[in-house]
């Protein structure tokens, strides 16, 4: 691998990625070295194919496609293995970048550790679609957070979009590709950096995330994720040190899990009316994923 080299990850999937291509392209001589921006598509519409398709003749820029969907984890995994550089920065499709001084932020820090974690922001304004505005609140109450905060959890706090990582850390960790549902591929790779004692650097450098899903497809991915956690307790005793995990074991030990998960499941009709409403409520989303939780934990 070269020196001082970057590598830019952006899996694609039905989205399109021309504006945060060129973005990325007008900031990189700020890097001190080569860089490359690698777009791999894991079975997109054809729509969203043909309209990226055309970014590989950029210079600097390489595009693939895989014949079927992949999921999450795998197609990171395939896209560090094609890196040609020893560091990476890993970007979610539907992000943006917040100004002309993101690239050079990420290059004045990288001497600092092995892994920096950007961030992400969300619009100051809530959307006009009433749909969009549960995943809108929760981006901006629960991942929106100061480096400063981040950095108390460094490693409960790191997600895989806008992460800048040396490759050698990635290849010698990886994500776990048997969670092909949504969710906590981050949160696991996060551990093992803990475990391991890989020091981790959280920066005020965040990514713009555009992608606001509607309500009811944020509720479903949550409870994939919430799968996701039941499974990686149940196979390999993590998890323990999130919150609602930590909440659902509480409750097991004091032989309350079968009273709260009747409780909740009574009120299950209201809190999705709290959740799928005008104004969300993050307290009834909350009570919602325990729900879910406690039943697959039975």
């Amino acid at each position: 691998m070269k020196s001082a080299g970057l590598s830019v990850l952006i899996p694609l999937h039905n989205w399109p990625v021309e504006g945060l291509v060129r973005a990325l392209l007008a900031q990189l001589p700020d890097w001190p070295g080569p860089a490359e921006i690698l777009l791999l598509d894991d079975g997109s519409a054809p729509e969203f194919r043909q309209r990226n398709r055309p970014l590989g003749a950029l210079p600097g820029v390489q595009y693939d496609e895989l014949p079927r969907n992949v999921g999450r984890a795998a197609i990171r995994n395939q896209l560090v293995a094609r890196a040609e550089y020893p560091w990476l920065l890993l970007l979610d499709n539907d992000s943006s970048l917040p100004d002309a001084q993101f690239v050079a932020r990420y290059a004045a820090a990288a001497a600092q550790a092995p892994v920096l974690v950007g961030g992400t922001c969300y619009p100051a304004a809530p959307p006009a679609d009433a749909a969009l505005r549960l995943r809108w609140h929760y981006g901006r109450q629960r991942e929106q957070r100061p480096a400063a905060v981040r950095q108390q959890q460094p490693y409960a706090q790191l997600t895989i979009n806008n992460l800048l990582i040396q490759a050698a850390v990635f290849r010698q960790f990886g994500l776990d590709e048997g969670l092909t549902r949504y969710g906590h591929e981050d949160t696991k790779f996060g551990w093992g950096l803990r475990d391991a004692r890989v020091p981790v650097l959280h920066l005020d450098n965040p990514v713009l995330h555009d992608g606001l899903e509607p309500a009811d497809a944020f509720l479903r991915k949550s409870r994939e994720a919430v799968r996701n956690l039941a499974s990686l307790y149940r196979a390999e005793g993590l998890g323990t040190d999130t919150r609602l995990l930590a909440t659902a074991l509480r409750l097991r030990r004091l032989g309350m899990a079968g009273t709260a998960r009747q409780a909740l499941r009574a009120l299950e009709p209201q809190l999705r009316r709290q959740v799928l409403g005008p104004a969300p409520g993050l307290r009834a989303f909350d009570l919602l994923k325990l729900l879910w939780l406690l039943a697959e934990l039975r």
